[in-house]
């Protein structure tokens, strides 16, 4: 059986720089095994929250969204950020009203991965949402400019594979729920 690697010890805490949603600095740590000296980018940020909507229909509520990374628009499920202290539940079904009108039934919890652990801290935090009906037009944050769009729920595996549905947390919120449909049985 091999030994765990040992954790790096922190030297040095770096400037932190201030996104309003991020904060982006530069630690200095120690390599265990030698001692050199090597900087890490760090990027702090909220808890999110993801959750997949399924209405009584069996349809998804989906959101199209532009994404200043790729400079695309995507096909996501909606979600956001959790406010401190916060429920993550709470969040994903506040964002899920915010974003679409949308109001759940039911928000069962899938899982929580972290989204990139070299160079961030936090989880995001999977939801289904179960019977959900359309109660009004949603309040978008300002900076957001979102498009809801049903699908029925079973073009999932289809719109992942032929790339349609390309962001790595939607598609790890769609396997977490496939994964407890499948334990369960």
């Amino acid at each position: 059986m091999s030994q765990s690697p040992r954790p790096w010890p922190r030297l040095r805490r770096g400037l932190e720089l201030d996104y309003h949603i991020l904060k982006v600095r530069t630690d200095v740590y120690a390599d265990p095994r030698t001692q050199h000296e090597y900087p890490r980018v760090f990027i702090d940020t909220p808890e999110w929250c993801n959750i997949i909507a399924v209405t009584p229909e069996d349809q998804l509520v989906l959101i199209r969204q532009y994404r200043f990374g790729i400079q695309e628009n995507t096909l996501e499920i909606p979600g956001g950020l959790v406010e401190r202290g916060e429920d993550p539940a709470q969040a994903a079904a506040r964002e899920l009203e915010e974003e679409t009108g949308y109001v759940a039934g039911r928000v069962v919890p899938l899982g929580s991965v972290h989204p990139n652990p070299a160079l961030q801290g936090n989880r995001c935090h999977s939801f289904l949402a179960l019977d959900c009906v359309k109660r009004h037009e949603g309040q978008q944050d300002h900076g957001e400019d979102i498009a809801v769009e049903l699908w029925p729920r079973a073009e999932v595996p289809r719109l992942i594979l032929e790339g349609k549905i390309t962001h790595s947390l939607v598609v790890v919120a769609f396997f977490l729920e496939r994964l407890r449909a499948e334990s369960a049985r």
